[in-house]
């Protein structure tokens, strides 16, 4: 493709891969006549963990309303165009280059980070794209972050604060949460999902410096389980029951809540309880506990059995990702849960498996392929064994699937599942589309 020798070009713009910085990015959307102006409203959306599920079930329900929703996400897991969707569907092959092309020649070779040149393309295409609403999500923290040129959005998001890129923010909640609440603008309300103290205290905060109105999780809006497996939303001017969401695990209870109050807080919609029952339930987010019921990798493990993918990489995740494994064990108790694992070196595989001692029969470390800065598999296996797990290291996904496979009992089909990156994530997507 095109696009992909164009960005090649982009990466080499700048020596390193992120510099966080708006200077840059501000002088190239100026050149290119500051497309970022030209928006639909426009909800930012920052946070640790569940940011991309929260835009995912808010896509969903504008698109459910009859709304024409445009969305920025990244990291992209297969093809770069995943990171830019307009309102008629992912931006084109065509698009693509000529928004890369145009925001190469107005940049003029000037220092830029690959993430900052992209996001004023993605910002060229939203302002030609007949959208009703864009949906932003951060890419990394939020100050500094490329997609903080937004001046006045219709409303900001944060979602759960937790320890995560403690190279850029350090290894305080409390800091990490200041940079999160850099998204927060004057008089924009602010969604708010639930805090531990420590990041509830930082971001309140600045929200009252910034004179912006908070609508915060467990006091302005509630979610709830319930009776029918789904869960109850109740905010100061309604309540109703929400059906279970498409996105699997019960802590998308609450990013499916904090979207729906998230559009509730934004003026100019025509919402109805319908629009959020079918947005929830209709909501797609790949690698996000992911079921991979077919394909060429299912294909490899013996029939009965189960194949999950889930990008999470920090303990926050892990924590989410690791409830799901409680479900399993109470409804297959004599199945066996083995993890396929590999993260990148900046993250720490001994923190993430914490979450997963006693309750995984097995683990598999492999190495991410193609990505310089992959854990090689056998840190992956030394931080397995310090949290009490039984591994061992892979050449990679077909192997450790094949091994899982032939070392099944007929009687106990293994449940897998492949996790710790969403590199990694990208890579099992694209190896199980192949024939």
């Amino acid at each position: 493709m095109k696009s992909e020798t164009v960005l090649e070009r982009l990466r080499r713009l700048h020596p390193r891969r992120i510099d966080l910085a708006l200077d840059r990015l501000q002088r190239l959307l100026d050149a290119l006549g500051n497309p970022e102006r030209k928006l639909p409203p426009v909800i930012h959306v920052a946070g640790t963990n569940g940011k991309g599920s929260v835009v995912a079930f808010l896509r969903a329900i504008y698109e459910c309303a009859g709304y024409r929703p445009q969305v920025y996400t990244s990291p992209h897991l297969v093809r770069f165009h995943e990171r830019i969707r307009l309102s008629t569907g992912l931006i084109s092959e065509e698009d693509l280059v000529t928004v890369f092309e145009e925001s190469e020649a107005a940049n003029k070779g000037e220092p830029i980070t690959e993430f900052e040149i992209t996001t004023a393309a993605a910002f060229l295409a939203f302002s030609r794209d007949p959208a009703d609403i864009c949906l932003l999500e951060v890419g990394l923290g939020g100050r500094f972050d490329a997609t903080n040129v937004i001046a006045r959005p219709a409303a900001t998001v944060i979602t759960p604060v937790s320890l995560d890129h403690a190279d850029w923010f350090g290894s305080e909640i409390g800091g990490i949460a200041g940079e999160k609440a850099g998204i927060i603008k004057p008089g924009a309300p602010l969604v708010l999902a639930a805090q531990v103290p420590e990041a509830r205290n930082v971001i309140l905060a600045r929200a009252r410096d910034l004179a912006a109105p908070v609508i915060e999780q467990g006091r302005d809006f509630h979610v709830e389980p319930s009776d029918e497996g789904g869960f109850v939303y109740r905010d100061k001017q309604d309540e109703f029951t929400v059906p279970p969401p498409a996105l699997m695990g019960v802590h998308q209870f609450g990013n499916a809540g904090v979207a729906i109050a998230a559009a509730r807080a934004v003026t100019g919609f025509d919402l109805s309880r319908e629009s959020f029952a079918d947005g929830v339930t209709r909501a797609e987010w790949p690698a996000r506990m992911q079921y991979l019921n077919e394909g060429r990798l299912a294909a490899l493990l013996p029939p009965g059995s189960e194949l999950w993918l889930d990008g999470g990489h920090n303990v926050g995740a892990a924590e989410v990702v690791s409830r799901a494994l409680d479900d399993w064990r109470q409804r297959a108790p004599r199945r066996p849960v083995i993890l396929i694992l590999g993260m990148l070196k900046t993250k720490d595989p001994a923190a993430f498996l914490g979450a997963f001692a006693t309750k995984v029969d097995n683990l598999y470390g492999v190495a991410i392929p193609g990505e310089d800065a992959s854990r090689p598999a056998d840190d992956v296996v030394s931080a397995a064994a310090g949290v009490g797990i039984s591994a061992e290291t892979s050449e990679g996904i077909d192997a450790a699937l094949r091994t899982i496979a032939a070392k099944a009992e007929k009687d106990a089909p293994p449940i897998v599942l492949i996790c710790g990156s969403l590199y990694l994530a990208g890579h099992v997507l694209a190896l199980n589309e192949t024939r």
